[in-house]
């Protein structure tokens, strides 16, 4: 998984103006690979749908990679013929490398990509969008999985399709509806932050973008599709699905390992209204108190089914002390990760050892509870042991959640100082602006960023043939220092060096 440096965090995300400028709005990639009778059907269909629907200027290119029949010529004769399209060449194949590309390299503010077989209806691209130019999101996918979309295609790829998504719901607890429809967007400052830490370069690479975005905090809109099937797909399902299940066993994996920079790409303070220091509003107490119940539950049955094991061969006193040790190191790292949010392992010491110091007050509840018993019964029943336990256990657990709350995964806002809580915004006309990033869970980082007045939005104009030129790119070639900002940026190959001989397209 990479760990390369990335632009750092976000910017708050802020309505495109609307203005005249020679720079596209949107930029929408087709990736093609041997398409040379379906490329320019596809191409005169959706230029002239964004010419009668789309308000803003766009540009449409052509991402042919390592194509084998006319598809570069046909592309060629595109460009000339068309003021807006642009067409490059790959040597290496990969739908994920082809966009990646592009889109690293593209000026457009909002980027976009869609299957050269059309599958979805062309009314939806302008409800794709718009959430990205507002600035209320920032990716878009179109949805065939949706309760309102509407779609035909057969069972196989409909089962297959259903399939994959529960799994991606059941391992990688994604929320997002359809991976793999071949209708997204994203915003160009998102992409910067976010395509750096995407490995793959083929199908997967839908996947990876989404699942990393959502576990970064991100916003993905999702878009209702009238989707039909193209018969004539060169998507080989098998080999697809093989290679979709290796990326969610390594996405698994990273997220479990805490590998993962996520940090990188949080907003700044004050963006997301659940990162505000709001007074006498506890910070997740809701969610916090449900996943605590969850984890409780399970610890309670956890350390019943061990008490039981121990008692065969032990004391109560022992098998009690025992099983509780046993589960509440458990209780304390699914509560770190789960309850509280807490990834990686830095600090994971110090709190098993608080765990342990909260183990000791459950440990005299439960043993006192005992010792009552055997007190009051010289021969208790093992069912009254167990209803004992388990009253005693409900006290702790309450106990347990406030020490857990307040000592042990307490919210780190409160350790900072009030100055560093508040966002100090220089005039407009300065040349610098002070924000304080905040990770959920996470410390504090004071981040300098430049001031920079976002250009005008512009109106769609007709552009000159020259200026958009083809542009061939041959592998093995570096782009590793390709500088981002907002003039625009020249075509050059993001990490070419990802050579991956398992893709097949």
């Amino acid at each position: 998984m990479r760990t390369d440096s990335s632009p750092g965090t976000l910017p708050a995300r802020e309505h495109l103006p609307a203005g005249d400028a020679g720079t596209p709005v949107l930029d929408v990639v087709i990736p093609v690979y041997n398409e040379e009778k379906d490329l320019r059907p596809c191409v005169l269909r959706l230029h002239g749908h964004l010419e009668r629907t789309f308000p803003y200027a766009f540009r449409i290119t052509i991402a042919d990679n390592a194509s084998t029949d006319a598809t570069p010529v046909v592309a060629a004769r595109l460009e000339a013929e068309i003021a807006g399209v642009r067409s490059f060449r790959l040597e290496q194949k990969g739908r994920g490398r082809a966009l990646r590309t592009v889109w690293s390299a593209s000026d457009a503010p909002v980027l976009a990509y869609m299957d050269v077989d059309l599958s979805t209806d062309l009314n939806a691209l302008l409800p794709l969008v718009a959430p990205l130019i507002s600035g209320h999101s920032d990716l878009a996918i179109g949805s065939r999985l949706a309760r309102t979309s509407r779609v035909v295609r057969g069972p196989k790829r409909e089962f297959i399709s259903r399939a994959y998504n529960l799994i991606l719901r059941g391992s990688l607890q994604a929320r997002f509806s359809d991976a793999q429809c071949g209708f997204k967007a994203i915003r160009r400052d998102v992409a910067q932050a976010l395509l750096p830490l995407v490995e793959d370069t083929g199908w997967f690479f839908d996947t990876e973008m989404l699942v990393l975005a959502e576990r970064a905090g991100l916003r993905i809109h999702e878009v209702p599709v009238d989707w039909v099937d193209d018969p004539d797909s060169t998507v080989h399902l098998v080999k697809t699905a093989t290679e979709d299940l290796r990326g969610v066993w390594r996405i698994g994996k990273a997220l479990a390992t805490g590998s993962l920079p996520l940090d990188r790409l949080v907003r700044p303070f004050g963006d997301d209204p659940r990162d505000r220091d709001i007074t006498d509003v506890p910070r997740g107490l809701a969610r916090q108190l449900v996943g605590f119940c969850v984890v409780g539950g399970l610890s309670t049955l956890f350390y019943l089914v061990l008490y039981s094991l121990f008692r065969q061969f032990s004391g109560s006193q022992i098998a009690n002390a025992l099983a509780l040790l046993v589960s509440a190191l458990a209780n304390t790292a699914a509560n770190r990760r789960l309850t509280f949010g807490i990834r990686g392992r830095r600090g994971a010491v110090r709190h098993q050892a608080q765990g342990l110091v909260v183990f000791g007050i459950g440990l005299v509840l439960t043993s006192g509870s005992l010792a009552a018993l055997n007190v009051a019964t010289a021969d208790p029943e093992h069912s009254t042991e167990l209803a004992v336990l388990i009253a005693a256990n409900l006290a702790a657990t309450v106990l347990r959640f406030l020490l857990f709350r307040a000592w042990v995964f307490p919210d780190q806002r409160e350790d900072c100082p009030a100055t560093a809580r508040s966002v100090v915004a220089q005039e407009p006309s300065s040349p610098t602006r002070f924000t304080t990033a905040t990770q959920r869970g996470g410390p504090y980082r004071q981040l300098y960023e430049p001031y920079e007045q976002h250009a005008p939005l512009p109106r769609r104009t007709a552009a000159p043939q020259s200026a958009y030129d083809t542009t061939r790119f041959r592998a093995g070639a570096t782009a590793d220092d390709t500088t981002w900002g907002d003039a625009t940026v020249p075509l050059q190959p993001v990490h070419p060096q990802d050579t991956d001989p398992r893709d097949y397209r």
